[in-house]
């Protein structure tokens, strides 16, 4: 009788015990480090949209978080794909199955971020697509641990052919780089157009990396169409602009051009006198208000330049990722993909942001004129902020997503 009271005592503290040790269970690190890989490119048409500052800006993120996070180192490692498909395939799939690579964050151009997402969703592993913004990505190719956060190409283009043809320039020739960008910039425009009862006079398309533009622009100029949309990025868009002005397009009186996929770090390149009086999209500009200038005259002090809304969308990102393995007590994918999806995002880069189903980060945008070189008060002081443009009206509502995790 005796022994059974010791057995039965033994048996309860065991359970206390083990009670105890599940409720004390430590938060769950896979080894030992968090490891955020910034593939991106360093050497070819957009390296200043991404490059060497997304790096900065994913550093700046974990320096800001304190370096750890649940106890466990955060490291950076970050490589150039040199725009290259196939090159960011071999990085990427290394990253994941032999450094433990727990992220794979920026992955521009959208032509990369396709692929890494695929590869992303074979192996369970989060890729947040800040410079990416191919609308495949939350629709017909989307995945439940890739995150669009930045952009897509329906904010950018949608939006500023909506404002400037129900301002008066309703007729419109499309001028789209070959590849899968392109494709959705000039998708998304058409069907902007179409739905505003705009024109469309015609089209044409340049290979990436075009040296010489002048024949398609030539070709656009005598269309007589009002607006020629330049749906192409980097070194292509900065291109044809110059091009364009050596025609006298964008001239007073003449045809407009609307740079559909553009970026600070574009008319910095140009120099207000060639993009001056130009519309575009934004979702983020350095001058916006005192969040943004803190941040921005951070990540200047360390680049030399002002972040493009790449840069800052790294940045919030990260610190959104690293928040969510804070909350989830894990690094595990599934969990860690949970949390960000329930947290909203509150930082100078976006109020009130909400990832959705299909796994676009819906946030306000900005519709800005490009400024006259005698309204610029000082160096990168560029934009005019036109209208803010509400979340729920930026992006393609979610009922229109053809991506099959959202439920219908």
């Amino acid at each position: 009788m005796f022994g059974m009271r010791i057995n039965a005592a033994v048996l309860v503290g065991a359970s206390l015990c083990a009670t105890s040790v599940a409720v004390a269970q430590p938060a769950r690190i896979s080894d030992g480090v968090v490891k955020i890989g910034v593939l991106t490119d360093m050497s070819s048409i957009f390296s200043d949209i991404g490059g060497k500052g997304s790096v900065v800006a994913a550093q700046m993120a974990v320096d800001d978080f304190g370096g750890k996070v649940l106890g466990a180192p955060i490291q950076i490692v970050s490589a150039d794909h040199q725009n290259k498909t196939d090159v960011a395939g071999t990085i990427a799939r290394g990253w994941f199955d032999n450094q433990k690579v727990d992220i794979i964050q920026d992955a521009l151009p959208s032509s990369v971020a396709l692929a890494v997402s695929n590869l992303g969703k074979l192996k369970h592993k989060i890729v947040i697509a800040s410079g990416a913004g191919t609308t495949r990505l939350s629709n017909e190719d989307c995945s439940p641990y890739t995150v669009q956060y930045s952009y897509d190409t329906y904010a950018f283009a949608a939006n500023t052919v909506k404002a400037m043809t129900n301002g008066g320039e309703n007729s419109w020739y499309f001028l789209t780089v070959d590849y899968a960008l392109g494709a959705s910039l000039e998708k998304d425009a058409t069907e902007a157009l179409a739905a505003v009862g705009g024109k469309l006079v015609g089209k044409a398309k340049h290979p990436i990396n075009s040296p010489d533009l002048s024949s398609y622009l030539l070709q656009a100029q005598s269309s007589g169409a009002k607006v020629i949309g330049l749906a192409n990025a980097g070194a292509d868009t900065v291109n044809a602009i110059k091009t364009a002005r050596d025609f006298g397009i964008n001239a007073p009186g003449k045809q407009k051009l609307a740079a559909l996929h553009m970026f600070i770090s574009d008319i910095h390149s140009l120099g207000l006198p060639a993009a001056q009086g130009m519309t575009l999209t934004t979702a983020f500009y350095w001058d916006r208000d005192e969040e943004t200038r803190k941040w921005s005259k951070r990540f200047f002090e360390k680049t030399k330049h002002m972040p493009t809304l790449v840069h800052a969308g790294v940045y919030s990102s990260t610190v959104h990722y690293l928040k969510a393995v804070q909350a989830a007590q894990t690094d595990d994918s599934d969990a860690v993909m949970a949390k960000m999806r329930e947290m909203p995002v509150n930082d100078f880069f976006a109020k009130n942001g909400k990832i959705r189903p299909d796994g676009l980060m819906a946030h306000d945008m900005y519709l800005v004129e490009v400024k006259r070189p005698q309204e610029s008060k000082q160096p990168w002081d560029y934009y005019k902020i036109k209208s803010v443009i509400p979340a729920s009206e930026a992006f393609r509502p979610l009922g229109a997503s053809t991506c099959p995790l959202v439920k219908k």
